[in-house]
């Protein structure tokens, strides 16, 4: 399950809000954002309400101050989670390990917002490969 959880102080204290899917302002819920623990997904999360404003990728795992995270500042305003994909034309199958190995997934013209949509089990994609046409 996806899951990020803002605190406003370092090291994980002070005041905190969980959020599990994508939000585009969190003003209302932190005045400042100093750590950051990812319990489950991948995440951008950004300065700016509404997706805007410098970008910062998070995988799971504890960031306990913002210099973990590469910002200059303690200012989060919105998160969106990530490894979606958009089939624009064609059929491509993604496979969960490099070199075309493990279980694979067909995904066809579509979007697919998260890896569950495709019916993966883990947020992770080691290979792709288009599925030719004949």
């Amino acid at each position: 399950m996806e899951k990020i959880i803002f605190f406003e102080d370092k090291n994980f204290q002070g005041r905190f809000y969980e959020c599990s899917n994508d939000s585009n302002d969190l003003q209302g819920y932190l005045n400042r954002c100093n750590s950051i623990k990812v319990e489950g997904g991948f995440w951008v999360i950004y300065e700016r309400p509404n997706y805007m404003g410098y970008q910062y990728v998070l995988s799971p795992g504890e960031y306990p101050d913002y210099q973990c995270w590469l910002s200059s500042n303690d200012t989060i305003r919105s998160c969106r989670i990530i490894h979606s994909c958009k089939v624009f034309e064609g059929a491509w199958i993604f496979y969960e390990q490099p070199n075309y190995k493990g279980r694979q997934y067909l995904l066809e013209r579509g979007e697919y917002r998260r890896y569950s949509d495709w019916g993966g089990v883990q947020p992770s994609v080691g290979s792709i490969h288009r599925v030719a046409e004949h």
